[in-house]
């Protein structure tokens, strides 16, 4: 049974008789209570988790709709755990980030900088199904457009995150803490260059994963 085949399979399965992604679901509603329940900032996490709750009241509504592979759904499951540890405390405060500081003797917590790139990289396959299986576009068009895709919803990422930071923080420390500069005046060209690189690396291994023959099943 080849991809489509399993994927076809899988679509016609309702959500109780798909026990990964019951897990998955599972799992990220207890992270994310988690998260808001010690998180030190209420609002910012509030703020962050926009984007979480928008995603998964997407994949929701179309869950009957159009069903990803399940390697979509666990780079999906991934990306939405590194945002919401993101969210759990102020990006440029993440206490991964701050031991990467401190071990490689970094000039910044590069955390939200790993997000930005695994917005990409994890995101961007995801993206690919979509285009091929949903929309039929031509197949050398669903890789080109998950990179263009990613570009453009980075930068109105940017652009949101800022329209926020300026009508929500009256303070201007606390709207640069929430956009997560870190006194870097490139902080958003890089982040979106960043998920840039990511969804390219990403394209470049499904187009790999692609060319490479399927295994043959052995004969009796």
């Amino acid at each position: 049974m080849n991809t489509t085949q399993r994927q076809a399979k899988s679509a016609n399965k309702p959500f109780l008789g798909q026990p990964l992604h019951i897990a998955y679901s599972i799992l990220l509603g207890l992270y994310l209570i988690y998260t808001g329940l010690t998180t030190p900032d209420l609002k910012n996490w509030a703020l962050e988790n926009t984007l979480t709750l928008s995603l998964v009241i997407f994949l929701i509504a179309f869950y009957n709709i159009f069903r990803f592979s399940d390697l979509s759904y666990t780079l999906i499951f991934l990306f939405l755990l590194l945002h919401m540890y993101g969210s759990q405390y102020q990006y440029a405060d993440n206490p991964f980030g701050e031991w990467l500081k401190t071990a490689f003797n970094q000039p910044r917590n590069q955390y939200d900088r790993i997000v930005h790139l695994g917005f990409g990289l994890l995101l961007a396959y995801p993206l690919h199904e979509v285009l091929l299986d949903g929309f039929k576009v031509k197949r050398v068009y669903s890789y080109l457009l998950p990179m263009e895709l990613t570009l453009s919803f980075s930068a109105l990422y940017e652009l949101v995150e800022w329209i926020v930071a300026d009508l929500v923080f009256k303070d201007r420390q606390r709207g640069m803490d929430f956009l997560g500069m870190q006194g870097d005046i490139w902080d958003a060209q890089k982040d979106m260059g960043l998920a840039l690189a990511g969804a390219f690396v990403a394209m470049l291994l499904a187009v790999f994963l692609k060319k490479r023959p399927a295994p043959q099943s052995r004969q009796a």
